[in-house]
């Protein structure tokens, strides 16, 4: 299948992409179906399942409140974030729900959305069936839909199957070596590749139009976290905000003498966006949620201090890391409940990595340098959310991450591009790590950290 950029990079609501806003799509999806077979006046019930990582972490993640905000029509991407809390709680209090914003249907949350602790689902570890019922208590209809990562959904129809590519690509690739080879015989930037594989889908400004208002989605994704008000996160951890704070103490002293301060600032633009994201938030999934403030941290960092920073580098940097995330997306996981928080954390840091590099002046082999060094580094890293929340560790862990990804691109480009694991071997070692990993490292909250802290 071929992926656009805005295939990687789209707007949602927060925590997660794959247990928020996956399953808010897949329910969307459902009702959807539902209305194009015309049975949507004939529903009087909808029951949900949740599976796997969905059903042991989902209640931290807010897949139960995503189902309701789906089955209610609304879209990750418009959805309200200051008001969707409310609706769903009017709607557990009132046992009713408005069906597609059509009309009012009974619906006990307690009994309608059922999260199965240990059970799964044989094609993936994020699992859902959705029923509909009439007024008999005949199933109208049931779907097996499966959240495959960075809010990517497909139904149990299409896992599995390898589907005819219709679409016809100026430069195809599967993996880097193809990208590299078509930078080399046609003397392009990676950056060049994708934005012509982009005119498949749609213009060239309607492409950098769109990838520029991604910034400003990512601008003021940091703007809000930055300016909360609230002392603590969301949840029975009671984690204390960090941005505001460190906001304020940097415009009090930053002093320009201290050869590390960029980390500082690095290290607030990753903490607005990921405690924004664990608040519900609206943030761009890049390429997941739990990964989200990798990417805008990184771009921060250039537009506040690089010399000559501008747009046009801005939307060069996210067709690039858009090309490394297409490798990711194809050859591997970008699913911390298939491969652990290598696939989220990892990615983001190699597409960050990657793309620093070019806006920097990188050659096509150092940026997949730079792309190799930030998945290397982070080969085997778990996804053990405490108390099923995205806050610890996955908020520092943005954090950290973004400073590797700026020097993984700093690296590289004091390189010549030569070196002796490929961009490929590393994104093939990231799977197999993945599927040697235990379940209790994926995103189910029953190893790890997830354990060894207690949730209180």
């Amino acid at each position: 299948m071929a992926l656009s950029a805005l295939d990687l990079f789209s707007i949602g609501i927060g925590p997660s992409s794959s247990h928020t806003v996956g399953p808010m799509r897949a329910a969307r999806s459902f009702i959807q179906a539902l209305e194009k077979e015309q049975m949507i006046d004939a529903v009087d019930r909808l029951h949900a399942e949740l599976f796997g990582s969905l059903g042991a972490t989902g209640r931290g993640h807010g897949s139960d409140k995503a189902i309701i905000l789906g089955f209610m029509g609304e879209d990750p991407e418009s959805v309200e974030t200051l008001t969707a809390d409310r609706a769903v709680d009017q709607a557990t209090e009132a046992k009713k729900i408005m069906l597609a914003g059509r009309r009012m249907i009974s619906f006990n949350r307690a009994n309608d959305v059922v999260l199965h602790l240990r059970q799964s689902l044989p094609a993936h570890p994020n699992g859902m069936r959705f029923q509909a019922f009439d007024g008999q208590g005949n199933v109208l209809a049931e779907r097996v839909y499966y959240s495959v990562g960075g809010g990517f959904v497909v139904d149990e129809d299409a896992v599995g199957k390898v589907e005819p590519d219709t679409v016809e690509l100026p430069y195809p690739f599967s993996n880097a070596g193809e990208l590299l080879a078509h930078c080399a015989k046609d003397g392009l930037s990676i950056s060049d590749i994708m934005l012509a594989n982009e005119g498949v889908w749609r213009s060239e400004q309607e492409t950098r139009s769109e990838l520029l208002h991604i910034w400003e989605t990512m601008k003021e994704c940091v703007s809000r976290g930055c300016s909360r008000t609230e002392a603590h996160l969301p949840g029975n951890l009671m984690v204390r905000r960090r941005a505001p704070r460190l906001l304020a103490d940097l415009q009090a002293k930053d002093d320009a003498s201290d050869p590390l301060r960029a980390l500082d600032w690095v290290n607030l633009f990753a903490l607005a966006v990921n405690e924004e994201n664990a608040t519900g938030g609206r943030v761009v999934t890049a390429p997941t949620n739990g990964a989200a403030g990798i990417i805008p941290a990184v771009l921060h960092y250039y537009m506040k201090f690089i010399p000559g920073a501008n747009e046009e580098a801005v939307v060069r940097f996210l067709l690039t890391a858009a090309a490394i995330g297409v490798l990711f997306k194809k050859n591997a996981s970008i699913s911390g409940a298939e491969v652990g928080c290598q696939g989220e954390v990892g990615s983001a840091c190699s597409m960050a990595a990657g793309a620093l590099c070019e806006i920097l002046g990188g050659t096509p082999e150092q940026v997949e340098n730079a792309a190799e060094i930030g998945i290397e580094h982070n080969l085997g890293l778990t996804c053990d959310p405490v108390g099923g929340l995205v806050q610890i560790p996955c908020i520092e862990r943005n954090a950290v991450a973004s400073n590797k990804a700026i020097n993984a691109a700093r690296i590289s480009l004091r390189g010549d591009g030569t070196h002796h694991v490929s961009l490929d071997t590393a994104i093939k070692t990231m799977r197999e790590t993945g599927a040697d990993m235990k379940s209790k490292y994926k995103e189910t909250s029953r190893g790890g950290l997830a354990v060894n802290v207690i949730a209180c």
